[in-house]
């Protein structure tokens, strides 16, 4: 396996998700850079998504060809291990995903809109210094129009598409073939009010 596909509206604490099985000696951690970091880790390597740093026009993904998307993931590693891809817009694209990349797991991070919004304005809002939403997302209006239509795709998926639900990070690790984190990251998703599935 080459790349792990990761996709959750902003709020959806996504970013702890990855987070927590980022460490794994499996990954591919070349993505990390200390102008890709916010909050102490909270955010953490590349994000792909109109106005950020990659992925620019993934919200038009399925306009560009299997090898000029395979490069734009490409783009932040240089390491070896396997790639960990995430971006909020993936969750208007997953059947375009899943046609063109059909080994490659997507991990769908889901929370209510409402607890999204609120966990976003919470974390810092526009003033997050990375990654930068201010150009897609511009205000309160439009980002909570965003979360919501992404909060659809990500539950279509979630009914559509057969999947494992889990529980914490190192069955996450285990289902996607990584060596498991060190302990001193472990997180629980029912405690930490996220639900996630592998499909």
């Amino acid at each position: 396996m080459k790349r792990i596909f990761v996709t959750g509206a902003p709020g959806s604490k996504w970013s702890s998700v990855v987070k927590n099985i980022y460490y794994s000696p499996s990954v591919d951690r070349s993505d990390h850079a200390e102008h890709r970091t916010y909050q102490d880790s909270l955010h953490i390597g590349s994000y792909f998504d109109p106005g950020m740093e990659f992925g620019r026009w993934f919200d038009k993904i399925d306009r560009y060809s299997k090898e000029e998307c395979e490069a734009e993931f490409d783009l932040p590693f240089s390491g070896t291990g396997v790639r960990i891809v995430k971006s909020h817009v993936f969750a208007d694209h997953i059947d375009f995903l899943k046609q063109h990349w059909p080994d490659t797991p997507i991990v769908l991070v889901s929370r209510s809109t409402d607890a999204c919004l609120g966990w976003w304005v919470r974390c810092g809002g526009f003033d997050i210094t990375y990654p930068d939403y201010s150009e897609y997302y511009q205000d309160l209006k439009t980002i909570g129009e965003r979360i919501e239509q992404q909060n659809k795709g990500i539950d279509a998926a979630w009914h559509e598409y057969h999947g494992t639900e889990l529980e914490n990070n190192r069955d996450l690790a285990k289902l996607l073939q990584l060596e498991p984190p060190p302990l001193t990251h472990v997180q629980n998703y029912p405690v930490n009010d996220i639900r996630v599935k592998v499909i």
